[in-house]
């Protein structure tokens, strides 16, 4: 993906550079008071400003509010009477006066597959195909007075650079389906031991303590409705932190007093948005290593503090620990082979798709000094991915 992206942003500024030259042409009139080497910088400026005005409507892909938004300065950037934008089926958008035939002479592109030259009056027109990933998407028409090569050299170009703007938003669309595929994988690796022991952990008291296994089954509603809900991949700290509540609630309930945990949260961080279910699975790491080899028994610890522009915070147990080559291990782990659960490797790399390397987990551990790990969370607001 990356080195397609790579491919159509250096066409994209091909195209622009040819564009700049043939625009310092076109308005040669309007720079002649200036210096020959100022003339060629102001050509390019301006060719790389209107482009740059464009490119966020066309970055969403290709569709009549997308095309309204880009065809007046594609018109600005080519200098010609008219410009329009089809799809296969329909002309999307226009600016100037373009002739009804429009829509004709993107089909006889279309069926072509190049670009084509049409005579007409008022104006003459030249219509190029718009591709992404080699698919005719639709077309770019231009119209003027007179038909140059030079014209159909530079119509051309534009044509490509906006098939660059469309493959980019079909990739950007592209990373969005993939995402929230594996935002779907995410919710359905719950880990299934978790569900038998805390319904089995429920029903051992039906009959010695119903009113508890009542307040038990309601919690483990509370968190799976919570944990399986068709959502935005981003929540609240408090929200977040209520599902871990009610997840450590459950898991106290079955370990009894063996188990025992605390939670310290600095008010001021909690609408802070955060990625979905990512501190439940830190807490069910702590808890499935944290009590391996202490006879059964530990205590987990979640902290979360307010360290400016982000909220810093740590998930810690008093267990055995492990060699810190083993904890490197886990983080490099592939999330999907993980089975007993979501994993660090999970929440790992959601973390870093989402902010960036720097804002991966930090495991902090060793033999019988217990294990620490470490999340960085920005406090700007963050779109769902």
């Amino acid at each position: 993906m990356l080195t397609t992206a790579c491919v159509a942003l250096s066409s994209s500024l091909a195209s622009l550079a040819f564009v700049a030259g043939y625009g310092l042409a076109r308005a040669r009139w309007r720079l002649l008071a200036l210096p020959e080497g100022r003339r060629s910088d102001e050509a390019t400026f301006t060719t790389l400003h209107i482009a740059a005005m464009a490119a966020p409507a066309l970055r969403t892909g290709l569709n009549r509010d997308s095309a309204r938004r880009a065809v007046r300065h594609l018109r600005t950037l080519l200098g010609t009477e008219a410009v329009a934008i089809t799809s296969t089926e329909a002309a999307l958008a226009w600016e100037g006066p373009c002739t009804d035939d429009v829509l004709t002479y993107a089909r006889a592109t279309l069926a072509a597959g190049r670009a084509q030259v049409f005579a007409g009056e008022p104006h003459g027109a030249v219509v190029v195909p718009l591709t992404v990933d080699g698919t005719v998407v639709g077309t770019l028409a231009a119209f003027d007075d007179e038909v140059s090569a030079a014209l159909v050299r530079t119509v051309t170009e534009v044509a490509r650079w906006v098939s660059g703007q469309l493959e980019l938003a079909d990739l950007d669309a592209s990373r969005q389906r993939a995402l929230e595929a594996e935002m779907r994988a995410l919710r359905a690796q719950i880990s299934p031991h978790f569900v038998y022991n805390a319904l089995t952990t429920i029903a051992s008291f039906v009959r010695t303590n119903p009113k508890r296994a009542r307040e038990l089954l309601l919690d483990f509603a509370d968190f799976s409705r919570y944990a399986l809900r068709r959502a935005h991949d981003f929540t609240t700290l408090a929200d977040e932190l209520t599902c871990v509540d009610r997840y450590l609630l459950l898991e106290r309930a079955r370990f009894g007093d063996k188990l025992r945990f605390s939670m310290q949260v600095a008010p001021e961080v909690l609408p802070v948005p955060v990625p979905f279910l990512c501190l439940q699975p830190l807490v069910e790491n702590a808890i499935k290593h944290g009590m391996r080899g202490r006879g059964g028994t530990g205590e987990v610890r979640v902290v979360v503090r307010d360290a400016g522009p982000e909220a810093h915070i740590t998930v810690e147990d008093d267990g055995a620990g492990m060699d810190p080559e083993c904890a490197r291990r886990m983080l490099d782990e592939d999330p999907a082979r993980e089975g007993s659960g979501i994993g660090l490797a999970n929440v790992d790399l959601r973390m870093r798709q989402i902010y960036g390397d720097g804002y991966g987990l930090v495991v902090e551990t060793a033999l019988g000094a217990g294990t620490k790990v470490r999340l960085r969370v920005p406090k700007t607001t963050v779109c769902s991915l």
